[in-house]
């Protein structure tokens, strides 16, 4: 009996004897039928629309590609048939016949950062203003999934690709170009003559994070950040290293601390390390390659006692919102990463539509902003 008193109409397996075999159940699958009153219709085409509406296949494939070309009346009359037939175009036979897509693809080196999905913001607006859609891809820092992913965006016949490239002197980045598919580097500066590229100064920005902090008086400063095959991360400590040239101070003073990735994990490593060191040769002062190793170190340094910025003054890259809103704000070099994106964008599509196209090096100033990390509350 069930609770309510009512006959346990369930079915109910007895437990095996000892010793007995027990046969598996036989399970029998029914053939799935429509559901009442959904019955199943092939998609209408562009035939069925010339039916309904009257007209010539001709006359529907003018609205769908030139509705300049046909009287409002017969126009009118074509949408009413494909709004009533729940017609809903075929852009995949369209781009066999015309060659290439309405797409763009934005192949990004790390979706995780922030920086790269503002940047894809902006490569989104210049699309949208052109009519366009956009694919988002994420190498990863993977130069094999970067080079699948290449292959596949010329497979799909995009408009164009916009790149950051793990390796900007790469040959497949030439390839492209040269059987059909636009392709501009964003954030990695080049002067080939075969791409456009639209950059931050890494290296001016690299020197500025550097002169404020040995302006605040330190001398032995961290550089963290890696892996150092990516051309930002080389071309920072590169400003780094000519900031305390012209400062005067030895090469050496600049302690590198590797990362394997730019992320908040690797800058807890760094940190972890950098406070392991003893105090008489630990920096006072650290430049990050971007703003998820410095948040990342940040956190760790506070967590081991460490004050930011009495015992260890910190500067990231990016200036990500996150920069603003950390326990203890953080100063950064800022990119315009929006703008970046939307200036690539423009490029391409010039790129893919312009026969008198010139291929143009765009480079943005960065700019430093200041917050508590560097000079405490001072800075608020």
């Amino acid at each position: 009996m069930t609770p309510g008193g009512a006959p346990d109409r369930a079915r109910r397996i007895p437990e095996p004897l000892d010793g007995a075999r027990v046969a598996k159940p036989v399970i029998r699958r029914q053939a799935r039928l429509p559901r009442p009153g959904r019955a199943t219709r092939a998609a209408a085409g562009v035939k069925d629309v010339a039916a309904a509406a009257g007209v010539s296949l001709g006359t529907v494939s003018n609205v769908l590609n030139r509705p300049e070309m046909v009287s409002p009346t017969t126009r009118a009359k074509v949408e009413a048939a494909m709004a009533s037939l729940g017609f809903v175009r075929n852009e995949s036979a369209r781009q066999l016949r015309a060659g290439s897509s309405r797409i763009l693809a934005y192949l990004m080196l790390d979706a995780g950062n922030p920086f790269f999905t503002d940047v894809a913001r902006g490569v989104e607006e210049a699309a949208r203003e052109a009519g366009l859609s956009v694919f988002l891809c994420n190498s990863n820092e993977d130069a094999t999934r970067e080079a699948d992913y290449l292959d596949l965006l010329e497979q799909q016949r995009v408009q164009g690709v916009l790149i950051t490239p793990i390796d900007p002197d790469s040959s497949r980045l030439s390839k492209l170009p040269a059987r059909g598919t636009p392709v501009v580097v964003v954030d990695r500066s080049i002067d080939d003559g075969e791409h456009c590229s639209v950059a931050v100064d890494d290296v001016l920005g690299g020197e500025i994070a550097l002169a404020h902090l040995i302006e605040l008086g330190h001398e032995r400063i961290a550089f963290v950040g890696g892996p150092n095959n990516i051309g930002q991360v080389t071309d920072r400590r590169e400003g780094a290293r000519r900031a305390l040239g012209r400062a005067g101070l030895p090469l050496g003073n600049l302690v590198d601390l590797v990362t394997g990735a730019l992320t908040v994990a690797e800058g807890r490593g760094a940190g972890q390390r950098l406070a392991g060191l003893p105090a008489a040769r630990r920096p006072t002062a650290a430049f990050c390659a971007n703003d998820l190793l410095a948040l990342g170190l940040l956190q760790q340094c506070v967590s081991l006692g460490l004050r930011v910025p009495e015992d260890l003054a910190i500067v990231g890259y990016d200036d990500i919102e996150f920069a603003a809103a950390a326990a203890v704000p953080l100063t950064s070099v800022r990119q315009p990463r929006q703008l970046l994106g939307r200036t690539a964008a423009k490029l391409l599509l010039d790129e893919s539509s312009n026969p008198d196209h010139e291929h143009q090096r765009v480079t943005f100033t960065p700019e430093l902003v200041v917050r508590t990390s560097t000079r405490g509350k001072s800075a608020e």
